[in-house]
């Protein structure tokens, strides 16, 4: 199965189960509503965003109440300013209120993740360097997470067990060292890529020796990446990884690595604060 029809199935199954996490056997509050009262709401950001979500929201109405209608003033990876409005809804009242808090919890957390991303693309504009994320994803949001990454303006490491091999401290101990490692692989599956996780310069020659297609270059400080790009010398492409902030971001990218890799763009992640409001109510 390719990328996009993974994501495509996973936006309805998580629609499916964020609906009967929060309604259940039905709303007993939307019940206080007339059944013929329509509404009209809009959503506004309270703080400067990266949108990101809206094919997860859109599937949530539409699984809820096909009369709903959804009109976006912005796009996924649109940057939005504090308090601007951004989807306007109308509907039957009842459905706009039942959908209102799984549809924001998901705008809230993949708009935190591709804003995040954002954050660091822009520090590291102009570089060549490309951010990329890691399998530190909000469980049950591996996919979700990856596209938001990507709205963000960074890119997708691999996206499982599956797709890539990442060979690592304790991998290549039960291996018996580097060489064994890489080797095996290409057994298993030579069409894949091999990435070698290194912790010295010693493991950096192992990994370059052995034919490694990505070393990551695992909490190396900043001279020392500086030398690692001039060992490499090209042979692989180099992934840094560990110490990433906003105070590092840009002097790693300086050194000549091809990426950095971040587990802050999908585990360390703040929501962004939404609302809902209902702004005109009418009978039909």
């Amino acid at each position: 199965m390719d990328y996009q029809t993974a994501l495509a199935e996973e936006i309805r199954a998580c629609a499916a189960r964020l609906l009967a996490e929060d309604v259940g056997t039905g709303d007993i509050t939307a019940q206080l509503i007339p059944e013929n009262q329509w509404a009209t709401a809009k959503v506004i950001t309270r703080e400067p965003a990266v949108l990101c979500g809206v094919a997860w929201v859109d599937e949530i109405f539409r699984r809820l109440d096909g009369r709903v209608t959804l009109r976006w003033q912005a796009a996924d990876g649109d940057r939005l300013e504090a308090d601007q409005c951004f989807l306007e809804l109308e509907g039957p009242a009842r459905s706009l209120l039942t959908g209102e808090r799984a549809a924001l919890n998901m705008l809230q957390t993949l708009s935190a993740t591709a804003t995040a991303t954002r954050r660091y693309a822009d520090l590291i504009e102009g570089t060549g360097v490309r951010l990329l994320d890691t399998r530190k994803t909000l469980p049950g949001l591996r996919l979700a997470q990856k596209y938001a990454v990507t709205c963000g303006g960074g890119h997708n490491h691999r996206i499982g067990l599956w797709d890539a091999f990442l060979i690592k401290e304790n991998h290549i101990a039960a291996c018996g060292g580097i060489q064994a490692a890489v080797t095996q692989a290409r057994k298993l599956a030579s069409d894949l890529p091999v990435e070698v996780e290194v912790e010295t310069f010693e493991e950096l020659d192992q990994a370059l020796a052995a034919g490694a297609d990505i070393v990551m270059l695992d909490n190396f400080a900043i001279e020392d990446l500086h030398v690692a790009v001039e060992i490499n010398g090209g042979r692989a492409t180099l992934e840094a990884s560990g110490n990433v902030d906003n105070s590092t971001l840009r002097a790693i990218a300086d050194t000549g690595v091809d990426c950095i890799s971040s587990g802050a763009l999908t585990k360390d992640v703040k929501s962004i604060d939404l609302s809902m409001r209902i702004t005109q109510t009418f009978n039909v």
